[in-house]
């Protein structure tokens, strides 16, 4: 969530004439994240969030927003999209297809406790049973197709041993098959920073723009890697068995997807290497953007493989 394209109060004034939800009181970048451009926008009806799509179509939006739409109408905390008078979700502003979505309440926690992770866990498996009844299809952008494309422009730029260690997991992955376990729509990046917490209680998921059809137990291992890593890259006990508590408390994982667990915590971390790799030795432009530690999931790939308890 950061601002590559800029929006002004003057921008704004005519695109919001297109909604019911007030006239402008503020206009404040969000200096986070590095997809797209995100605005708290605050009226005299409320407070939303204004995202302008830098990569998204208008045409490859409806799986997200609809997705969100789902979920919120099931009872999932997550962040509503608002529809315009014409009752579109998606709009245009400066160039950029365009979103407004309900704040929802809470803040991001950087040091959650155990009793948050078993909230977000919960809330996870929730999310996983809800959207079993959307339809929406979509293939997995950042999936293993995309990783083994990527890393070969990565090798060069990378320090000898780092490549080497790149290759080898590549290459573990690649042994690995993991069709037989269950699979649905997944968030796929729910990191703190798309979790407002309201006390030890999930006010909302947000940033639903790389979700996709995938194995669940692989975003349960996205989540536990942010939500329970250190910056050494080893893996608190407590939240990482509060994070499974609370998902197993609503979906129990099956035998097959206990044996798979080990290498899909490496996968899901092998994923954010490679993409926080890419954005490292190849940013893109940005007024207010910043490119994340790619060697933060190199250490927790690392202390995977060292490890012997997995908390399940």
């Amino acid at each position: 969530m950061s601002v590559f394209t800029t929006v002004t109060a003057e921008d704004l004034g005519p695109f919001l004439k297109r909604y019911s939800i007030g006239s402008l009181l503020e206009l404040k970048g969000i200096a986070a994240g590095i997809t797209n451009t995100n605005y708290f926008v605050t009226t005299s009806h409320g407070r939303y969030v204004l995202t302008l799509f830098e990569n998204l179509t208008a045409d490859e939006l409806p799986f997200y927003v609809n997705l969100m739409a789902h979920l919120a109408n099931h009872g999932i905390a997550v962040a509503a999209p608002v529809a315009n008078l014409a009752d579109e979700y998606v709009d245009e502003l400066n160039g950029r297809p365009t979103l407004l979505v309900q704040c929802v309440p809470g803040t991001v926690v950087d040091k959650p406790s155990a009793a948050q992770c078993f909230e977000v866990g919960e809330m996870l498996a929730q999310m996983h049973l809800a959207a079993c009844s959307y339809r929406g299809e979509m293939k997995n952008p950042r999936g293993a197709d995309w990783w083994n494309a990527t890393a070969p422009c990565l090798f060069e730029l990378m320090s000898a041993a780092d490549a080497e260690q790149l290759r080898a997991e590549l290459a573990l992955q690649a042994e690995q098959c993991f069709d037989d376990l269950p699979r649905g729509v997944i968030h796929a990046d729910l990191f703190r920073d798309n979790v407002l917490l309201n006390g030890d209680h999930v006010g909302g998921f947000i940033d639903f723009y790389y979700a996709c059809n995938d194995v669940f137990l692989y975003d349960l291992a996205i989540t536990l890697n942010d939500w329970c890593a250190s910056e050494s890259g080893d893996v608190n006990a407590d939240r990482a068995k509060a994070l499974l508590q609370g998902y197993q408390g609503v979906r129990v994982l099956q035998a097959n997807e206990i044996a798979a667990w080990p290498v899909l915590l490496r996968a899901a971390a092998l994923r954010f290497w490679v993409s926080r790799l890419y954005d490292f030795y190849k940013p893109a432009a940005g007024e207010m953007t910043f490119a994340k530690d790619p060697w933060h999931f190199q250490r927790i790939i690392n202390a995977h493989a060292e490890r012997q308890d997995f908390w399940l």
